[in-house]
């Protein structure tokens, strides 16, 4: 379903449902600032997810509906692709913001769509 390569600190259904989460997230608010490990995680999962949207089929919005929540799924399936119907992939963007989180100084970035 979702290729993760972190553990998080998390068992493997967590680390699902924590990306689909995740996704979720950027899918309805088209920018999110998170940590840089998280982003680095999420991003080709959301540009799968874009692709398969891209083709504008039943069977497209069936999948995404499979991996998503239903509002996630017709934002991206009936918005978001659309915008991106000529472009070939790179859909998102991360940028490292200058600050550190306090509590564990981890790198923070802000994932958004081009």
């Amino acid at each position: 379903m979702f290729s993760i390569k972190r553990k998080f600190h998390r068992k493997v259904g967590q680390r699902r449902n924590f990306v689909r989460i995740l996704a979720h997230d950027l899918i309805m608010h088209e920018r999110m600032e998170t940590t840089d490990a998280r982003a680095r995680e999420v991003r080709p999962v959301v540009e799968k997810l874009v692709t398969i949207a891209k083709r504008q089929q039943l069977a497209s919005l069936r999948l995404l509906l499979r991996r998503l929540p239903v509002d996630a799924a017709n934002k991206l399936y009936y918005d978001i692709a659309p915008k991106y119907k000529e472009r070939k992939g790179g859909y998102l963007r991360i940028v490292k913001m200058s600050g550190y989180r306090k509590r564990d100084a981890a790198q923070k970035a802000v994932v958004s769509f081009v």
